[in-house]
């Protein structure tokens, strides 16, 4: 056994990890009862596995409540970053419910709001586009001359559409002070990586676009955070955009819906031996950093604090329909550009 703490974390901030990582998965165990019972609207996505990238990745960061830390764009399955930026577990019910008092009144589902003074922004539903919005988020703070850096979140499938060249092409040439973390989980939907791209590894895709990048076991989550602890060194030092791909495997389908029918099982129970929240585990009582019975009791508090919040949320009304256009429509009239002052005529063209 051993007292040295890693990458300069004490007792207390690792423990911090640990339960960050129970928060999230037990977010989502409790999400997927609250499905079956017919509370979920809309699509469930479950991030087994995957926990331990969004959670050492925000952790690495500067998390403010004044409109004043770093900025994040999370995907679906990056729930556990939006927490540790503040998010709290019963606006997350309340999102995944359509509750009238969840941050959006129950128009948009699972992690799509916006919270601009704790410093993060829902993702968008046409892929890649967040790496565009995200360019033009960091290039804000250089130009404001502010010690800030931006973080996006993506799937490997998303790096095969015309918005994340454009965005990744835009942000590097301006040298924006944005990291791109890479959900390098094996498959976007049913279709594997190797179908979506022939590269190894989406390191390789960097030099193209002249950013630093560096690779990482997405089920270390000491490994992440040390990982994008250098990276954002570099982009605050104003080396501009930098790539991290998490390397790791999506252990459920897409959506609840999925039912991973296309993957092998075999392949599944061999990442399953790679659990993040186990392997961490072990590794805290093996180095002595924490007992058995402190992990044990953030486990159940981490169950209980969602259970709580959860039930919070389904006591909570639905939305009033007509309440739907509210914040919509204005009654303030734009006039129209001089541009569209008078049709052109095509025949003068």
């Amino acid at each position: 056994m051993s007292d040295s703490f890693p990458a300069g974390l004490d007792g207390e901030r690792l423990k911090g990890l640990y339960r960050a990582l129970c928060i999230t998965r037990a977010a989502e165990e409790r999400l997927e009862i609250l499905q079956k019972q017919g509370h979920v609207t809309g699509g469930l996505y479950r991030s087994l596995g995957q926990e331990a990238g969004s959670v050492g990745a925000a952790f690495a960061l500067r998390r403010e409540s004044d409109g004043t830390g770093d900025f994040l764009a999370p995907t679906v399955r990056a729930a556990g970053a939006m927490f540790l930026f503040g998010a709290t577990l019963v606006d997350f019910f309340r999102q995944y419910m359509a509750r009238e008092t969840s941050p959006t009144r129950g128009r948009e589902a699972n992690v799509h709001w916006v919270d601009y003074q704790k410093g993060f922004v829902g993702p968008v539903s046409p892929l890649g586009t967040m790496v565009e919005i995200m360019a033009g988020v960091t290039l804000s703070f250089s130009l404001r001359g502010e010690d800030r850096v931006g973080m996006v979140f993506y799937g490997d499938g998303a790096s095969s559409t015309g918005a994340w060249h454009e965005g990744l092409n835009f942000a590097a040439v301006q040298r924006c002070p944005l990291i791109l973390m890479v959900e390098a989980n094996q498959y976007a939907f049913s279709s594997p990586t190797a179908k979506n791209t022939r590269v190894q590894s989406f390191t390789e895709k960097a030099p193209g676009y002249g950013i630093g990048a560096e690779s990482v076991d997405g089920t270390d989550v000491i490994a992440v955070y040390e990982a994008v602890s250098r990276a954002a060194e570099r982009a605050r030092g104003g080396l501009g955009t930098q790539l991290i791909e998490l390397k790791y495997f999506r252990r459920l389908g897409h959506a609840q819906h999925d039912s991973q029918e296309y993957v092998d099982p075999a392949l599944i129970a061999e990442w399953e031996k790679k659990d993040p929240i186990a392997c961490f585990h072990r590794r805290m009582v093996d180095n002595g950093w924490a007992t058995e019975q402190e992990l044990e009791t953030l486990w159940h508090e981490s169950e209980e604090d969602c259970r709580v919040a959860a039930e919070q949320a389904i006591a909570e009304p639905v939305p009033h329909g007509p309440d739907a256009v509210d914040d919509v429509y204005t009654d303030v009239t734009t006039p129209h550009p001089w541009t569209r002052g008078v049709s052109p005529d095509p025949r003068l063209a």
